[in-house]
């Protein structure tokens, strides 16, 4: 009696682990539709994801781009150009078939104009506005019923052009600042449904839109000539001369893997490779806080103003 009472012992601490694994069953991937994969920091955000073990639906218009990100483990190529509705509709048929839900949306996919604004031709700002503005908002809203489904993630890749403007950049910095209230609009208005909106702003950074915006930029250089933008136009083809050698965009992914899946994901995410760029930037962003301020009705006064600063840097931590 005494050798059965032990052997059923032993069976039952045997048994004991793979019950424990039965119970707790298979970690679930989730997914991520990633726009604009095929290069940049779209390839390195959706490359990093999929290292990390999530699945990404990774975006992209060519069928050779196509069938190379496929390849990737963990990856699978969808095609989509945000500015075509029938492909964002089959795209969003194939995360629906893929049944793995969708925990996040990157809205990467975007492209650059640099010139003089009252030299810009129209359907070069309508363009730029198509995708980089009006490409976010029809994801967003094509995939919103799913992610509000897994209270899941939007992560909008914007620019520290959304915060700076200046000569020549009128047109990208113009569709920036309207992707920085996009995601704060989206933010309000999706987080009691529980989705979070993250926006991050990269510096200048390596990336096929900078060889892109290099031929653009020396279009209307040549544009410009006998304008008086010419000299300008002509500094910023230097400027541009020297875009291969921006650092590889790995900081931005990993921002966007914080965002996605962070406990305490933030809502902005400046991602600078110098102190320089940072520097600017936040300048401009007080500079226009002063501008604000400044000789107006309801004016604040230096104290009132800094103990404003400090109550901020108590509450978003």
């Amino acid at each position: 009696m005494r050798h059965i009472l032990r052997l059923s012992l032993l069976l039952s601490l045997a048994a004991t682990p793979l019950l424990s694994q039965q119970a707790a069953g298979p970690v679930q991937q989730r997914a991520v539709l990633v726009t604009g994969a095929s290069s940049g920091i779209g390839r390195k955000i959706a490359e990093l994801l999929a290292s990390q073990g999530h699945f990404v639906y990774a975006g992209a218009r060519k069928p050779a781009d196509i069938e190379e990100l496929s390849k990737i483990r963990n990856m699978q190529g969808v095609k989509l150009d945000v500015t075509v509705a029938s492909d964002i509709a089959a795209a969003v048929e194939t995360v629906r078939k893929g049944g793995r839900g969708l925990h996040g949306v990157v809205n990467n996919a975007g492209i650059a104009i640099l010139s003089p604004l009252v030299q810009t031709d129209e359907k070069e700002m309508a363009s730029i506005f198509d995708v980089n503005v009006h490409g976010p908002y029809r994801i967003t809203k094509a995939f919103a019923p799913l992610l509000v489904e897994s209270k899941g993630r939007v992560v909008t890749v914007s620019s520290i052009s959304g915060i700076l403007s200046g000569g020549f950049f009128g047109p990208y910095s113009m569709t920036k600042h309207a992707v920085e209230a996009f995601g704060d609009a989206l933010a309000v208005e999706m987080g009691p449904l529980g989705v979070r909106s993250s926006l991050i702003e990269p510096g200048n950074f390596r990336s096929d839109i900078g060889r892109t915006t290099k031929t653009q930029v020396e279009a209307a250089a040549t544009r410009a000539v006998g304008s008086p933008f010419e000299a300008g136009m002509k500094r910023l083809v230097t400027v541009m001369d020297n875009y291969e050698t921006y650092p590889e965009p790995d900081a931005v992914a990993e921002a966007a893997s914080h965002a996605l899946f962070s406990d305490v994901p933030k809502r902005r995410y400046m991602v600078v490779s110098n102190e320089r760029e940072a520097s600017v930037t936040i300048n401009k962003a007080i500079e226009e806080l002063v501008q604000l301020n400044q000789s107006q009705k309801f004016s604040y006064d230096r104290e009132v103003l800094i103990r404003k600063l400090d109550s901020t840097l108590a509450r978003i931590r």
